[in-house]
């Protein structure tokens, strides 16, 4: 079974960039739909997850504490252009960052070389194109490599593309390999090598990867965008001949974040000090697990984290939002930062007042690009429901027009449709899959006040998360007359009287008994957004894989701040642990963590077994929007931090605050 995902948020608009150009160095079984060629819908978890990611719409005012700004350098004269960052030394001593490029403008992504060796005047040194249509997102990752085929230093690149064509090679899916042993002269050693299950001849697209030195031989996690299997392993001991090794969907664990989102995202990989590698996996609503990695052939889950009942920022936020997206070890394995990328400042959990439901109360999300619920005069929706198939474009002559199916309704009610997110894998609807831009669309030429977005098959992953719903990207024009709304499958079968089945593919014939009809009635619903707060900061002890404390900025539990100040949850993290492909031992190992806060700015932390405090942090006077954090040196050997900025490019920070004592 394979899925596509799609990603939750709110008060988000489509990301619209071109890119800067650039002068590149040389160099089977049933699934979901693929993108498609270009103009045609899509509702994937990452494909869409580059929308979430910017503009911002606003910004803190600049401030700065213990924190100087050393450098920068504009890579982009677009928002939203970049992407992540890393570092690594060469045997020389001179220093280079890598920042990925999400190729805006289509074919155009890749990654930008920098010569940091004078932090002060970063250099550009050359773009690695990631060629055909493909772009660079989180997996980019710079390394020192020393195995039984290889010797030198390498760089890391995950690929996803950004339209379909009828040649695979400019679709590139799976891990590029480049040799940075010179990064003035890379070598690419191998593209676009992965997972072919879903294709045959093109890998499943990968969000992120990361890549690790055992001994003689090299490994590499890379996520699968494309399967349920979605954590594949790879050895890399020959980088010009990768070899897959295993594939694992992680089962078993717990999902209990709001939203019920199980899909691998980010990781981290860590020697413990008895010898054993163990792989972090950020899940998203199933929190962190902890794979033992040792035998990569043969991952074993050695941990999982669990949210609390309600969250501790925001205590009426029950559950809390989850959405675990990356984070790392301190140097022992002791303790683990987790960032929590939540875009949705508000939930909009559904009651249901009649019918064999009466009473119900379900988890369901808002759309952050249309009418919003709260704009409503009475800061609500409320209204009958009917069904209304897919909602795609080629289905808009079968749906029932609003005053149609109700002529009338009360003063203070809104006319409800309800599509289903897809179609994917169903032969009965053998089309493509469309956005869900255009579903909202399909309810506003209608007439409908509300569409609610059903998920599919494959998005409750055949039933293990029968109420996960999915409040995707924006990919074509809306009206913005129509509030949008996205819940479970589960209830789309329940409140239309059906039993609920998730089979994969769906059952030929579409018998009726399983799904609803277009045109049948379903109860009335009321909704209305609850304020939950932004992504932020977990500390967790991870050899109980329990919570310690949190850390947040001022504004991720005020609504004052839910809208009209950028992007305000955190990002990415990077721990101090005398790592040599940062740097070596540094004062700040296992005291002081660095972090990427979109338009929260970069923030610094310290922190240890018994909890976490804030001690400096930078926001430019034009505001950022930070993705990336790196660590590196600079000439005298002192620690300097890297942030890529999605609207500008590279920005290079010295803490100046005291530093804690180990």
């Amino acid at each position: 079974m394979h899925r596509k995902r799609s990603f939750v948020t709110l008060f988000v608009a489509l990301m619209v960039a071109a890119l800067v150009a650039a002068t590149p160095l040389p160099g089977g079984a049933d699934h979901a739909k693929d993108h498609g060629e270009a103009g045609e819908g899509n509702d994937d978890f990452y494909y869409e997850h580059h929308a979430q990611h910017g503009p911002s719409d606003g910004h803190l005012p600049g401030s700065s504490e213990n924190v100087e700004l050393v450098g920068k350098l504009g890579l982009t004269q677009f928002e939203g252009d970049i992407s992540d960052v890393s570092a690594l030394p060469t045997a020389d001593g001179r220093w280079f960052a890598y920042l990925g490029d999400w190729g805006a403008q289509c074919n155009t992504g890749g990654v930008h070389v920098v010569d940091i060796t004078d932090p002060e005047n970063p250099q550009r040194s050359g773009f690695l194109n990631s060629g055909g249509f493909g772009y660079v997102t989180e997996g980019v990752q710079a390394l020192h490599v020393e195995t039984t085929a290889f010797g030198g230093d390498l760089l890391v690149i995950s690929n996803e593309w950004c339209r379909g064509s009828g040649n695979p090679k400019n679709m590139p899916g799976g891990i590029t390999l480049w040799d940075v042993t010179e990064p003035t002269e890379p070598k690419r050693l191998v593209q676009a090598f992965g997972d072919f299950d879903v294709h045959g001849n093109r890998a499943n697209e990968s969000h992120s990867a990361i890549a690790w030195n055992a001994g003689d031989r090299a490994f590499l996690a890379a996520i699968d965008n494309e399967e349920l299997a979605d954590v594949d392993l790879f050895e890399i001991t020959d980088p010009r001949n990768p070899v897959l090794l295993a594939e694992t969907r992680l089962p078993g664990v717990s999902v209990n974040g709001y939203g019920q989102l199980k899909t691998s995202h980010d990781f981290d990989v860590l020697q413990f000090p008895d010898g054993s590698w163990h792989l972090m996996v950020s899940d998203w609503d199933a929190g962190w697990i902890d794979v033992d990695v040792t035998d990569p052939e043969n991952p074993v889950i050695a941990g999982d984290f669990d949210y609390a009942e309600c969250d501790q920022v925001v205590a009426t936020a029950c559950p809390p939002e989850g959405n675990a997206h990356q984070g790392e070890w301190n140097g022992d394995g002791t303790l683990f930062l987790g960032t929590d990328e939540d875009f949705s400042p508000f939930r909009t959990p559904i009651t249901v007042l009649d019918g064999d439901m009466a009473g119900e109360k379900v988890d369901a999300g808002e759309f952050g690009w249309t009418k919003q619920v709260a704009s409503f005069p009475d800061e609500k929706i409320n209204g009958p429901t009917v069904f209304g198939g897919y909602g795609c474009v080629g289905d808009r002559a079968g749906i029932p027009a609003a005053t149609d199916v109700f002529p009338a309704v009360g003063a203070d009610e809104e006319r409800i449709i309800v599509f289903q997110r897809g179609p994917v894998n169903d032969p009965n609807s053998p089309g493509a899959a469309c956005f869900f831009s255009d579903k909202v669309a399909s309810g506003e030429m209608k007439g409908y006040d509300v569409v609610l977005i059903a998920n599919h098959h494959d998005g409750a992953q055949g039933g293990e998360t029968p109420g996960s719903f999915i409040c995707g990207g924006q990919g074509s024009a809306v009206a913005g007359t129509a509030a949008g709304l996205c819940v479970g499958h589960e209830f789309m079968h329940e409140a239309f009287g059906r039993t609920p089945d998730y089979t994969i593919p769906y059952p030929s014939g579409d018998p009726g008994d399983l799904e609803p009809d277009i045109g049948d009635l379903g109860p009335t619903l009321e909704a209305s957004a609850e304020f939950d707060g932004w992504g932020y900061v977990r500390l967790i002890d991870s050899t109980t894989m329990t919570e310690i404390d949190q850390l947040t900025i001022p504004e991720s539990a005020d609504p004052e701040f839910a809208a009209g100040f950028g992007d305000l949850t955190v990002h990415e993290v990077e721990i101090a642990r005398g790592d040599p492909n940062e740097g070596g031992s540094s004062p700040d190992d296992g005291v002081l963590a660095y972090f990427s806060w979109y338009s929260g700015g970069f923030r610094v932390a310290s922190f240890d077994g018994t909890g976490i405090q804030e001690v400096g942090h930078y926001i430019d006077p034009d505001g950022n929007n930070f993705w990336g954090v790196a660590l590196a040196k600079d000439q005298n050997g002192d620690r300097i931090v890297l942030a890529s900025d999605r609207d500008f490019g590279l920005f290079i920070f010295r803490y100046t605050g005291s530093i804690p004592s180990p």
